[in-house]
């Protein structure tokens, strides 16, 4: 069992530094999108629209690629098609001279994700078996999250040296090559990721169950009032609230609160199920109160909180559709999942970005009362889960 044990680790660990190079691609770049975009003259419902296409395409396409992988069971053909594309778009930004093709390029990264994801988390929940399902996926987005703190670092560095957006989007194909060469690895050495699955598969018939979906509508709410980063930080450059080159950094710092959440709440979850998710949920809704004011130290403590709620969901959400959805057919629970949750994130992003040009206030008050909705809800799902022996 040990020597199981360390071998479903070493997986876990092989993706996660796999997403540590991706993340420090796609998010560094993401750190400079709104001001990006703002400085190729588009304006704030641009930059929110764009964010939630992105997040509507890498979110809504999942639903087609989960079936895909479930269906041909190639699930690493699918994986490392997805982190090319989702990997190559990145370091093109730097040849973007219009608003319109750095958008393009944007929506592309987010569709690479959207490829790649349901596969890659199918073969991420086995190994979770072993280590626990909620600390395999902390793990994981912990080290995700590390790439995405080490990232703006270095681009806020490009910047204050350069301050070329061009150069700084430029230098990140470095750490994109570095991702698809650990990917290989992975592939070369876990040919076959089921076989770390030990637990017995259940093949049950017809539908997913109806927990799933009471769950993914709780998820839902959450999503829709969760700010994207690029419209926070074009708040941030059109008031001048900081200078440019402090923005990666303060999403660096995001990051960083993220891993430390992941973690923690991950390990929770193993010991408390989703009361874990609902404490990061209260905790993490206020954000945008302080995250879109006007004082540096406020926004710093907006984007904490923001850090918090990110590390906890990207853990435990994923952990959840693990232990409801049967293994065979996890591809597709992943691919539906996802695909509301971005629907639900494009949706409220595109108001939010509408709210932002219009009522500031209106924006901050959808935010809250969204993510709180989600409360009662989930306190539902738990008990659900329970009286079905799938959680604690």
């Amino acid at each position: 069992m040990r020597r199981q044990r360390s071998t479903a680790l070493q997986f876990v660990l092989l993706l996660g530094v796999v997403s540590l190079f991706a993340d420090m691609t796609y998010e560094s770049a993401r750190s400079l999108n709104g001001p990006y975009l703002a400085l190729l003259g588009a304006g704030g419902m641009i930059v929110g629209l764009t964010a939630g296409l992105g997040e509507l395409f890498g979110y809504g396409l999942r639903v087609i690629f989960g079936l895909l992988a479930d269906k041909t069971q190639q699930y690493w053909a699918i994986t490392i098609g997805g982190y090319a594309i989702n990997l190559i778009a990145v370091p093109m930004l730097a040849l973007a001279n219009r608003w319109e093709l750095a958008a393009l390029l944007m929506v592309t990264e987010r569709i690479g994700k959207a490829i790649r994801t349901p596969a890659r988390d199918a073969m991420l929940s086995h190994a979770s078996t072993m280590v626990g399902r909620g600390w395999g996926f902390a793990v994981h987005e912990a080290m995700d999250q590390i790439g995405a703190m080490v990232g703006p670092i270095i681009v806020m560095v490009v910047l204050a040296i350069n301050g070329s957006y061009r150069l700084a989007f430029g230098v990140l194909a470095i750490p994109a090559a570095l991702a698809i060469t650990v990917l290989i690895i992975a592939r070369m050495a876990f040919p076959q990721p089921g076989n770390l699955e030990t637990s017995p598969d259940y093949r049950e018939p017809g539908k997913l169950p109806s927990v799933f979906w009471l769950y993914l509508g709780s998820v839902c709410l959450v999503a829709a009032g969760f700010a994207d980063y690029p419209l926070i930080a074009f708040h941030l450059k059109s008031h001048n609230i900081l200078e440019d080159k402090w923005i990666p950094l303060l999403y660096a710092c995001a990051m960083g609160i993220d891993a430390l959440s992941a973690l923690s709440f991950g390990r929770w979850y193993d010991k408390k199920g989703l009361y874990a998710l609902m404490v990061a949920v209260a905790v993490s809704s206020m954000f945008a109160l302080f995250a879109f004011s006007f004082t540096p130290a406020l926004v710093v403590a907006g984007m904490l909180l923001w850090g918090v709620g990110m590390g906890a969901q990207e853990s435990i959400i994923r952990a959840v559709v693990a232990d409801i959805v049967p293994s065979h057919r996890r591809g597709t629970g992943f691919g539906l999942f996802n695909a509301g949750y971005g629907v639900a994130w494009f949706l409220g992003s595109a108001l939010m970005g509408v709210l932002y040009d219009f009522s500031l206030s209106g924006l901050i008050v959808f935010s809250i009362v969204s993510q709180a909705a989600s409360l009662p809800v989930l306190l539902r799902v738990q008990k659900r889960l329970v009286r079905l022996g799938k959680n604690r």
